[in-house]
């Protein structure tokens, strides 16, 4: 397979000051693990997947947090509390209403300033390869021709991942939508992407996905990707978290 070529790497990229890290959702996939937890406290590796994903943020020198919460928030903001006290660390409250990925971001915009931003999912695990995966986003980052750059891993590398890939890219990185039904897509996203505040508008009344805005973004020709390169585990349900750990363990 040909990676494709972005169109201005710069390694001297800055990364982004702000992340939201998305941590509302039910975890049903999860269950029975979460029926007392939320998911980002589940814990893989010795510790939870949230923590995973602060311990890369604090890696990438990104301070500044914007969490989510809606099922047992409670204790994520406890945790947070606990274990995030050298972040700065900003609830955006979805007690009421579960927004989804895409009602999330818009509901937290207000937090997320006017630059481009990080989104993480919370229950991500990720091994860095030659390159820090944050930084590598950011050293790909276009601001005049980007509204969206998602972090990518090839379909063959997606350890413990069911799904049949999510996207193609072209030569020059662009994201193409998965062409058939029933047809495995080469690339599979992380939950790891830059966004522009510019592209989270006009969305819909009520719960929604990111795809709202990604479609937008493809429609236009400012949806990219970027091909990480270490590992990526998709920690959805509670076998998954076996198998990831005895890879980890490898070494």
């Amino acid at each position: 397979m040909t990676l494709p070529v972005m169109l201005r790497p710069d390694p001297g990229g800055a990364v982004p000051q702000t992340a939201m890290v998305l941590a509302a959702g039910l975890g049903k996939r999860m269950r029975p693990l979460t029926a007392t937890r939320p998911k980002p406290l589940v814990e893989v590796a010795g510790k939870p997947l949230i923590d995973h994903v602060l311990d890369r943020l604090r890696a990438a020198d990104v301070r500044r947090v914007v969490v989510n919460v809606h099922y047992l928030a409670d204790a994520i903001e406890a945790h947070l509390a606990a274990r995030a006290s050298d972040l700065d660390v900003v609830i955006s409250d979805e007690r009421d209403r579960l927004m989804e990925t895409g009602g999330g971001l818009a509901r937290a915009l207000p937090l997320l300033g006017d630059a481009p931003f990080l989104c993480v999912n919370s229950d991500n695990l990720w091994v860095d390869g030659p390159a820090d995966a944050i930084r590598l986003l950011a050293a790909q980052w276009d601001d005049e021709a980007m509204d969206a750059l998602l972090l990518m891993v090839p379909y063959a590398r997606a350890a413990n991942h069911q799904g049949q890939g999510d996207f193609h890219l072209d030569g020059r990185g662009r994201i193409v939508r998965r062409r058939q039904p029933g047809r495995v897509a080469p690339f599979v996203y992380t939950g790891v992407q830059i966004l522009s505040p510019r592209l989270i508008a006009d969305w819909p009344a009520g719960p929604f996905s990111t795809m709202f805005f990604w479609e937008r973004a493809i429609a236009a020709g400012r949806a990219f990707g970027a091909v990480h390169q270490g590992l990526w585990f998709d920690v959805g349900t509670p076998g998954a978290i076996a198998r990831t750990e005895a890879r980890l363990a490898e070494g």
